[in-house]
C-alpha cells in the first residue's frame, strides 16, 4: 500500500483555521463513516472525515460541489 493521499491537511491550514464543520444528517450516532463538511471563504466547501479531523481535507470550488450535491439527488452515483 502507499502512502498517497489527496486533499490538504484539515488542520493548521490558514483557509480551514476556524472552518465551521457541519456533520452529514445521515451520520449515525455510533460514529461510522462520517463526513463533515464546511463553508468557506470565497464559496468554497471544505469536505473531511468526521473520525480524523486533523487528516486531509477535500476542497472544492463552489460550482463543483454544487454539481455533485445534484448528482447525489438525481441518482448519478449509484
Amino acid at each position: 500500500m502507499s502512502d498517497a493521499s489527496n486533499g490538504m491537511s484539515a488542520a493548521g491550514l490558514i483557509e480551514l483555521t476556524g472552518a465551521r464543520w457541519v456533520k452529514s444528517s445521515y451520520s449515525g450516532p455510533t460514529g461510522g463513516n462520517c463526513v463533515e463538511v464546511a463553508c468557506l471563504a470565497g464559496g468554497q466547501v471544505a469536505v473531511r472525515n468526521s473520525r480524523h479531523p486533523s487528516g486531509q481535507a477535500l476542497v472544492f470550488s463552489a460550482g463543483a460541489w454544487d454539481a455533485f450535491i445534484s448528482g447525489a439527488r438525481d441518482g448519478q452515483f449509484g
